[in-house]
């Protein structure tokens, strides 16, 4: 009986069998693994984090969003600026105003997800 054959029996296999037995899982292109990371440096904020959440349900102009947060204006402007060359969030002025809003719900979904994971806590 070979070492794989007996680690059939109970049920488990080493961890080189494993990887040997599952095909490798197809990537995306470079180009897409690219942006998505850019996609991720500029989320990698707290205060960009704290946007996306705001802005996950309604528009909201930067006088809100600093009231919300809690920061400085120039704070938030900078961080709306990196927010939207990353394709995030979009403005449109109305009047005085500029009310930024997220490019799409998949952006608040990964945020969502990361702030939950941070929320459990380590795992063992």
């Amino acid at each position: 009986m070979s070492l794989t054959d007996a680690d059939d029996l109970h049920g488990e296999a080493g961890p080189h069998e494993r990887a040997a037995s599952t095909p490798p899982a197809a990537l995306p292109s470079k180009d897409a693994m690219s942006a998505a990371g850019d996609l991720l440096r500029a989320l990698a904020a707290p205060v960009r984090i704290a946007i996306v959440l705001q802005l996950r349900h309604t528009q909201r102009c930067v006088h809100e969003l600093v009231e919300a947060l809690d920061v400085t204006q120039p704070l938030i402007s900078q961080h709306l600026r990196i927010l939207k060359a990353a394709g995030v969030v979009r403005g449109e002025r109305n009047g005085r105003e500029v009310f930024y809003r997220l490019v799409d719900d998949h952006l608040a979904h990964i945020v969502i997800d990361a702030v939950a994971h941070a929320e459990e806590g380590p795992r063992p």
